[in-house]
């Protein structure tokens, strides 16, 4: 009887598991689509185009905008002004849905263009400090850019980084590993 019991809770921790993937699944799909109506109700305020996709990464929502040639006044120089839209999308999907959002916002590919970027310079950097052992601080970058360059640089045995100094001016620091 005892293995009875046993199976039967392990099938319900199963169905309770799914249960709350699918739920957790649920509230990214619906913060996409609270943030696709919210820009696209600010695309139209701006008389801008574009389309907007929205996906599940990560257990993260993602949300993009391609399309009109406009879109790029929507990003700004280093991506501030993406950041700033980034921001105030979360908190129209916090509002609606009551719980902070980790949603990720890119505009013309930028995001994507820039994590390439990124990635290249924190690989190189890790190399350069491999070959020489010289510590090399990188310029100050917003934790998207940050949390980019660690994951390239840990692509890389020997090194290391760590980020120092407060925001704005937060920076990754590259080491050799101790």
């Amino acid at each position: 009887m005892a293995e009875t019991v046993e199976a039967i809770d392990a099938d319900d921790e199963a169905a309770a598991a799914e249960e709350a993937g699918s739920s957790g699944e649920d509230l990214l799909v619906r913060e996409g689509d609270i943030a696709g109506d919210y820009l696209e109700r600010l695309l139209d305020l701006l008389d801008y185009d574009g389309d907007i996709d929205l996906d599940v990464e990560s257990g993260r929502a993602i949300v993009s905008i391609d399309g009109g040639e406009d879109l790029e006044k929507l990003v700004g120089g280093r991506g501030q002004v993406l950041e700033a839209l980034q921001e105030l999308t979360r908190l129209a999907v916090q509002q609606e849905t009551g719980t902070r959002s980790r949603l990720m916002l890119d505009i013309a590919g930028w995001r994507a263009g820039r994590r390439a970027e990124l990635t290249e310079l924190g690989r190189t950097t890790a190399e350069t400090v491999k070959a020489t052992g010289e510590k090399v601080r990188l310029q100050p970058m917003s934790p998207f850019e940050r949390k980019v360059v660690h994951d390239a640089v840990a692509s890389v045995g020997g090194v290391r980084s760590e980020s120092e100094g407060e925001e704005p001016k937060r920076r990754v620091v590259v080491m050799l590993d101790a």
